[in-house]
């Protein structure tokens, strides 16, 4: 070993590491902004993630070879690569989310082609880096170096984006601070090349207007917000959250109150009711005195209002995996006007918890479970809907127990509802699915599951909008164009649900 390899590091060289370490943690921040955005807007998030990152990482590569045509006045060539990656990086999430809402045809091609973009600088980066670095630095050393700085960067930014940043920050503020990471890494450069700069005054102006630029965006975030998700939704918004689990958006409007979760419909007020009594009634008036029950989902509310309305239920788990919505639903007065206040009721007891595994864990039995989770429209999601997640239900169901799952669309997604009713028979239940129309929605499925045949209730509450002895039989009834068909059992290893409901709800929205 030289002298020079045993030498302690020169303030240059910490320097260029330490920017080492934002650079990768940077580009991996816009690497999953973009990944978080295809998902909530997309859906579908293993095939979202699973293209971002292959594009991303092809551009690197690109980046990385192209990084050999820069020969000379190595330091100006990373200060403008740096200001690009601000720019571009930094402003992705706020110009994804006003594309979806201003021109949507072109998001998936702006999506990519930010990536790419971001991809390319940032494969330039590490190549450039290293190269100023070498002249002063063996190179056996120099490259475990560069590594160990780049992986940190990239660990620390993975822990802290969906723990704290998009929690805390957003989408759109997370990404314009991290810009301003990269253009402070370009400011260092400046200072530290100073000598070296041909065109320090030209350098030092582009810092500026950068960093200024930036600035402006990360104090301007909630208006961006408000511009691109006030035209998205229409209605005027009221709350808004981003959460580790999902985008949160309540608005307000000549109809009343709607619930957004990752930019889909779960209600809307002018006719929710008639969802949550078709979700609800059947089964609890068709048991007859429930005690106990299960409410897995529906953190608004509006299911466990229905539940109470039956003075025999002694008690009710509400399993809701995010503790966003059931305080929001709890706390805020124009929403617990919604839900009569059932998430304060002394017979309630929240659970803050993954479903899937809660239903692992616990060893209860109910006399009646209300399956209330979004539709499948990604892996995450699509897991409450196998056959794994259908065995353990039938584990907490008593004896004359009833279960029922609400199941997309009939009429728009015909064989993904009836993917659910053949998985669910694949466990051993009993089925009796039916139907509802929710104008919000449209044509709208539920599936009861059961040890034993379902029976119509003889009874139903005295204050329902909706549902009424003689029409509930009508509900089991399925026309033509909504009749049985083929459908492949859903199962963890291959969730073929996901793909099913993608291809059949993507022909009505795109």
């Amino acid at each position: 070993m030289t002298s020079q390899d045993s030498s302690p590091p020169r303030p240059l060289e910490v320097a260029l590491l330490a920017s080492v370490f934002v650079v990768a943690a940077c580009g991996l921040l816009y690497e999953l902004a973009a990944g978080a955005i295809a998902s909530y807007l997309l859906g579908d998030s293993v095939l979202q993630f699973s293209t971002i990152i292959g594009t991303y990482l092809f551009a690197m590569g690109a980046g990385s070879w192209l990084s050999r045509f820069f020969e000379r006045q190595l330091p100006a060539h990373f200060l403008r690569i740096e200001l690009l990656v601000a720019l571009v990086g930094g402003a992705l999430p706020a110009i994804l989310f006003i594309a979806n809402a201003y021109a949507p045809g072109a998001f998936r091609f702006l999506l990519y082609a930010l990536v790419l973009a971001v991809g390319t600088l940032v494969g330039l980066e590490i190549p450039l880096v290293m190269r100023i670095l070498k002249r002063n630095v063996a190179l056996k050393e120099l490259v475990s170096q560069v590594l160990t700085f780049d992986y940190l960067g990239a660990l620390a930014v993975s822990l802290a984006f969906p723990l704290v940043l998009v929690p805390q920050l957003g989408l759109i503020r997370t990404g314009l601070l991290f810009g301003l990471m990269n253009a402070a890494v370009a400011l260092w450069a400046l200072w530290l090349f100073r000598h070296e700069l041909r065109q320090w005054r030209a350098h030092a102006v582009a810092c500026g207007l950068t960093l200024g630029a930036l600035a402006a965006g990360l104090a301007a975030a909630d208006q961006i917000t408000t511009l691109a998700e006030d035209h998205f939704y229409q209605d005027r918004i009221v709350f808004t959250a981003s959460t580790p689990y999902q985008r949160i958006v309540v608005t307000s409007g000549k109809t009343g109150h709607r619930l957004f979760l990752n930019g889909n419909l779960q209600f809307a007020e002018r006719d929710e009711y008639r969802y949550h009594e078709a979700l609800v009634h059947p089964v609890m008036s068709a048991h007859g005195a429930p005690k106990k029950v299960a409410v897995l989902g529906g953190g608004d509310g509006m299911a466990v209002r229905e539940v109470l309305k039956y003075a025999s239920v002694e008690s009710v788990t509400l399993v809701e995996l995010d503790p966003a919505m059931t305080t929001l639903f709890s706390r805020q007065e124009a929403l617990t006007r919604l839900n009569g206040d059932a998430l304060k009721s002394p017979r309630l007891t929240i659970v803050n918890a993954d479903a899937f595994q809660w239903l692992d864990r616990s060893t209860d039995t109910f006399d009646v479970v209300i399956v209330d989770f979004p539709d499948p429209t990604n892996f995450a999601i699509g897991k409450l809907y196998t056959n794994s997640f259908y065995a353990l239900l039938d584990r907490h169901l008593a004896a004359s127990g009833y279960a029922v799952i609400q199941t997309t669309s009939p009429l728009v997604a015909r064989k993904s509802f009836w993917t659910v009713v053949g998985t669910i028979e694949s466990v051993g239940l009993q089925t009796a699915p039916y139907h509802a129309n929710v104008p919000s929605f449209g044509e709208w499925g539920f599936v009861v599951a059961s040890r034993r045949p379902f029976k119509q209730a003889g009874m139903l509450p005295p204050d329902l909008q909706f549902l009424n002895l003689q029409t509930l039989p009508a509900l089991f009834d399925f026309p033509q164009d909504m009749a049985r068909v083929p459908a492949e059992v859903n199962r963890l290893s291959n969730q073929a649900l996901v793909h099913t409901y993608e291809q059949e709800w993507g022909k009505v929205t795109h």
